[in-house]
């Protein structure tokens, strides 16, 4: 896995992927040692079915830490600075209002590794998210896309 830079998170995303981690060490680790011990006692592990799917869940569970712990030491937390400052900033929640299909979309703003725009969340350094850092409620923006130009109208910023 090639290192990751340093990456933006809110508070929020920092603390749910500590408490994803916690959980992976104190309690995925044992159940997945407790599968391997029973997969081992029943007998020879060549053919051994539920061995194999007990080593690949322990693979999966160690990748995972592995991948938590690299985007946490990575991590530099977002915090507000400027409270007078009303623009788009990571951690911030945006309405938008798409100007080519008249619809209006809420999203909070975060780091790469939080991102889930169908939930939401908008990273930073999506198109999208890109254009809109630094832009205040009554902005308009307007990039190029793979299928024509978007168009959106910052409708309001919240803390």
């Amino acid at each position: 896995m090639a290192a990751l830079k340093s990456n933006e998170m809110t508070r929020e995303g920092y603390d749910s992927l500590n408490a994803e981690l916690e959980h992976l060490i104190t309690v995925v680790r044992k159940e997945n040692a407790e599968r391997l011990k029973e997969a081992i006692s029943l007998g020879d592990i060549s053919e051994n079915a539920e061995y194999d799917a007990a080593k690949d869940a322990q693979a999966e569970t160690e990748e995972r830490i592995s991948t938590i712990e690299e985007i946490l030491r990575t991590a530099v937390i977002v915090e507000e600075t400027d409270e007078s400052d009303d623009s788009v900033q990571t951690g911030r929640t945006v309405t938008i209002l798409d100007l080519n299909t008249n619809e209006e979309m809420t999203y909070k703003i975060v780091g790469t590794t939080e991102a889930d725009p169908l939930n939401g969340k908008l990273s930073n350094v999506s198109l999208v998210g890109q254009h809109l850092l630094g832009t205040k409620a009554g902005d308009k923006v307007e990039f190029l896309v793979p299928d024509g130009m978007a168009r959106y109208k910052v409708v309001e910023v919240k803390r």
